[in-house]
């Protein structure tokens, strides 16, 4: 399994010389599987470069969308992905219950308000939307893919991908809270991950100032991914006034906390481009 991050930062993009080594597109990742599969998941602004890649290979575009909500840092990259204008590409397209509205959406919402220049009924692509995570796991060739629910806003899902022996855990917008019932349902989701990426949108001193907002403080994704015995944690949907510097200040703080521990957990925040191999 390969992962390639195309977009890691929250709520808006971050453009700007202050945000070139984390990057300042909004949430895309993409999964390519052991059988060959590929999945992407999330369609915020950092799709668009991915579609440019995809567009190079000049090879037909079959994919798995995965949609974690429909909040608009995690959509509007759609209209701007080059491949759904090509009749010979295939998108199957599974997640949170509305995420088909919330993709059609980010061209028209059907009351005559048009947020793009064509409609999402003029676009050449096979899209598809399976429903089947809803219903249980979705097998993708032998990879199994369970779903947990966000504490985030209007809800939401997050995302275990169990491929052989390894397992990759994708949970952003996720407001964690060690005394709500959900952070031990977070645990058992997370237990023995090789590798967990989690929103860790806020310092800890500024979490109280933005409860229900729906994203954690790096803290409590650290303590997470400690109390599930993770191996590797990925911080993940940075905020949009945190620069490089500052992602760089918190993993350091976060590398002090492990420290004092005496845990072996690796610790590292996404950076726009990198791959992780699992």
């Amino acid at each position: 399994m390969k992962i390639k991050f195309w977009g890691t930062r929250g709520s808006i993009p971050a453009p700007g010389k202050d945000y070139i080594v984390y990057g300042g597109n909004t949430t895309c990742l993409e999964i390519d599987l052991d059988n060959r599969k590929r999945v992407i998941i999330d369609a915020g602004t950092g799709i668009s470069s991915l579609g440019r890649e995809f567009q190079s290979y000049k090879e037909d575009v079959d994919i798995y969308l995965l949609i974690t909500h429909i909040h608009w840092d995690h959509i509007f990259g759609f209209p701007f992905f080059s491949p759904i204008y090509n009749s010979s590409t295939r998108i199957l397209v599974d997640g949170y219950n509305s995420c088909m509205k919330g993709l059609r959406y980010s061209f028209d919402n059907k009351m005559g308000d048009g947020f793009f220049p064509i409609r999402f009924e003029e676009l050449k692509a096979d899209i598809q939307f399976i429903d089947k995570l809803n219903h249980g796991p979705l097998d993708i060739g032998g990879t199994i893919v369970d779903i947990a629910p966000l504490h985030h806003p209007q809800g939401g899902l997050g995302f275990r991908f169990r491929e052989a022996s390894k397992t990759l855990v994708f949970l952003t917008d996720n407001e964690l809270d060690v005394e709500e019932s959900s952070f031990s349902d977070h645990i058992t989701f997370c237990q023995g991950a090789d590798i967990l990426i989690h929103d860790s949108h806020y310092r800890p001193e500024e979490i109280s100032e933005h409860r229900g907002w729906g994203h954690s403080d790096y803290e409590s994704a650290l303590d997470l991914a400690l109390k599930a015995n993770v191996k590797k944690l990925v911080l993940f949907h940075h905020a949009p006034e945190r620069k490089d510097s500052d992602v760089v200040e918190i993993t350091i703080l976060c590398q002090d906390l492990i420290e004092k521990k005496n845990s072996r957990l690796e610790i590292e925040a996404a950076k726009e481009n990198s791959v992780l191999v699992l």
